[in-house]
């Protein structure tokens, strides 16, 4: 089969191929003349399947490419490299052809001594961070349980923005979204995100700032290992949460926030309160003030009832004694009124309330009134005995 493909084909043609026999004629084409070569790179997600086979990729500075190595191969390569490791890699190139991908196949590996230098620049990178302090547990801020405005670092075009709109208007629909958009890989994304998260610390009323972006391929979250992100991020005012990749996805960032989140939805569900949970604390915070108050109420009830009955108790007694008191006084005072020894028969004279003590007090003719138990009597002095 010849692969011929027409510069201007404005209608389709009567031998129309399909997908397959594309990739089957790119397929042939790439292998027809391939040779085994030898290929210096960095490699890159390494992963061996259950199968015994594995899968990475292998990158330098300006381009990468997938590979693959069959399990008889593989056996004798010995431990999976891990990410970073520079090796050389014996192999053929070709093409999948049911993703249409191109893609390496690798019949040895032989890792070098050196380090890939995309690798070399990350540890040189989170060294230095280290050295600064950024990654330093205790400079870890708390993130603000009901957030009202929340400003989000990211690309207006990835689905990153999407989730976390989603989940926020989901959980607390009153929470405020400020949206400062910037790439998130690409040339140039790193000094976009740096001046984007400088911008936050400019926003008033911002309580928190989120980083994110979606998942992808590790070598995509270059710019979120950058220095110059790393440190705007460890600069901005607020508490930060990252949301880098995917869970399996460990970025710098991560690192550097004071919140890591495994996705952009998670770093959402973080930033803002559940609206349910919250009216169910609030219903079950209600049920307990009530409970409380109830129970307070029932307290006092019971504490002034029985203060009531030691007032009360405390009343009789004390009226009984002053009771007892004045019966005795009276008692005193009745034995000494002088109505009680008129009762024994005697009788008193006065005049004009002034009581006649001596015989030279009744003058022949004075009138007197004689006061005897039960009566006033009115008398008359006829004669006096010269005794």
């Amino acid at each position: 089969m010849t692969l011929t493909l027409p510069l201007e084909s404005p209608v389709p043609a009567d031998d129309v191929w399909s997908v397959s026999q594309i990739t089957t004629a790119v397929k042939r084409l790439i292998e027809r003349g391939a040779l085994p070569v030898w290929v210096r790179g960095e490699v890159l997600q390494c992963k061996a399947w259950s199968s015994g086979h594995w899968y990475f990729t292998l990158r330098d500075d300006r381009a990468q490419f997938r590979c693959c190595m069959w399990k008889q191969n593989a056996l004798k390569a010995g431990k999976p490299p891990a990410d970073g490791t520079e090796v050389y890699a014996f192999g053929t190139p070709g093409l999948w052809e049911e993703k249409g991908e191109f893609r390496f196949t690798v019949t040895a590996l032989i890792p070098t001594a050196a380090v890939g230098a995309q690798q070399q620049e990350l540890e040189r990178v989170k060294a230095l961070l280290q050295k600064d302090g950024l990654f330093d547990p205790g400079r870890k801020r708390r993130i603000p349980p009901l957030a009202s405005c929340i400003a989000v670092v990211t690309s207006t075009d990835g689905a990153a923005l999407r989730d976390i709109v989603t989940v926020t208007r989901r959980r607390w629909p009153a929470a405020r979204l400020v949206v400062v958009s910037a790439r998130v890989q690409g040339e140039g994304s790193a000094a976009e995100l740096a001046r984007a998260l400088l911008t936050v610390n400019r926003l008033d009323g911002v309580e928190l700032c989120i980083l994110g972006r979606g998942g992808g391929a590790r070598e995509d979250l270059a710019a979120f290992n950058d220095e110059r992100v790393c440190r705007a991020l460890a600069a901005v005012r607020v508490p930060t949460i990252s949301a880098v990749g995917h869970e399996t996805d460990i970025s710098l960032t991560d690192l550097v926030a004071d919140l890591r989140a495994a996705t952009p939805s998670a770093a959402a569900e973080a930033a803002v309160a559940d609206r349910r949970d919250v009216l169910r604390m609030v219903d079950d915070l209600a049920t307990r003030l009530g409970s409380g108050l109830a129970l307070r109420t029932s307290l006092a009830a019971e504490r002034l009832e029985r203060t009531a009955d030691r007032m009360s108790c405390a009343m009789r007694d004390m009226v009984t004694v002053r009771r007892n008191r004045a019966d005795r006084l009276g008692a005193e005072l009745n034995a000494l009124s002088p109505l009680r020894v008129l009762q024994r028969g005697y009788a008193v004279p006065t005049v004009d309330g002034h009581v006649l003590k001596r015989a030279e007090e009744f003058a022949p003719g004075l009138a007197f009134d004689l006061r005897i138990a039960d009566a006033t009597i009115p008398a008359r002095v006829e004669a006096r005995d010269g005794r």
